[in-house]
């Protein structure tokens, strides 16, 4: 299993930095459409959309994807789009996992499979847009996720006590919670004084937050961000609950599938470019 997890990540960062260190959008936003498009066939094959329905599902997130992009939506958004998506998850995230896994499927099954839909189409979005405004900025965002899952997982690890969601993730505490929003915030203020020392093609999604909030504003919105990077791991979890499944699919040997890497992003990029771009 180890072997087979360390090949498969090597494969993906070898296909992934290029395409992210390139100097244009699209060899990102390509190589990204397709794993949205792989995840959008997962999520309908785990709301009970298998066979052919699964495999359209994955095609028209990928063709809604590409209308985006004709439309020139990687680069400039409709106004309000990233503070309407902010708004959905704020909402219904929280209300999803306090209903738990025996509420998922009592949502009808058209319902649930468009919140699926919409969420992975704008979380791409937010990542072609994260890309058009800089390398710098989007990769401060990746590890800010990054960031909350390992000081939340090492964090939960010593002092994990009180249990965050037993019936979704028995793993999780408050106390891995709390380590992961330090460790973003540690993250940001290193990342900010990196900003100030070395010059770099764009601004960090951490410097971007001071800029427009300022100090405190940008420690609530990373907060903000770290919690919602959590609501997206136990959302993902929630649904394969639902499901009775134990990883979305097996399409990354060793890692489980597509929207198993990338459930804490969801919400938190759209979020992100909301705060940043205000």
């Amino acid at each position: 299993m180890l072997k087979q997890r360390v090949i498969t990540a090597l494969v993906l960062l070898a296909v992934l930095l290029p395409a992210l260190f390139a100097p244009m959008v699209w060899p990102f936003a390509a190589l990204t459409l397709v794993g949205i498009a792989a995840a959008g066939w997962e999520w309908a094959r785990l709301n009970q959309l298998p066979g052919a329905a699964a495999v359209g599902s994955g095609l028209l997130v990928a063709a809604a994807c590409g209308a985006a992009w004709a439309l020139g939506w990687t680069v400039a958004a409709p106004s309000g789009t990233w503070w309407v998506v902010a708004a959905l998850w704020l909402v219904a995230g929280p209300l999803a996992l306090r209903a738990g896994p025996s509420g998922w499927p009592k949502v009808p099954r058209l319902l649930r499979w468009l919140i699926g839909c919409v969420a992975l189409w704008a979380a791409w979005l937010a990542l072609s847009h994260a890309k058009a405004n800089g390398v710098n900025f989007l990769l401060s965002v990746f590890c800010l996720v990054w960031a909350a899952d390992i000081a939340a997982y090492f964090g939960g690890r010593a002092f994990g006590k009180r249990k965050l969601a037993p019936s979704i993730s028995p793993g999780k505490s408050w106390e891995g919670v709390w380590s992961g929003m330090a460790g973003v915030l540690v993250l940001a203020l290193a990342w900010m004084a990196l900003d100030r020392q070395l010059p770099a093609e764009s601004a960090s999604l951490f410097t971007q937050l001071a800029g427009t909030w300022g100090l405190g504003g940008m420690l609530g919105s990373l907060l903000v961000l770290a919690a919602m990077s959590v609501v997206g791991d136990l959302f993902e979890s929630l649904v394969k609950r639902a499901a009775g499944a134990k990883d979305s699919s097996q399409l990354l040997p060793g890692h489980g599938g597509v929207l198993d890497r990338i459930d804490a992003l969801l919400p938190v990029f759209p979020i992100a470019l909301a705060l940043a771009l205000a």
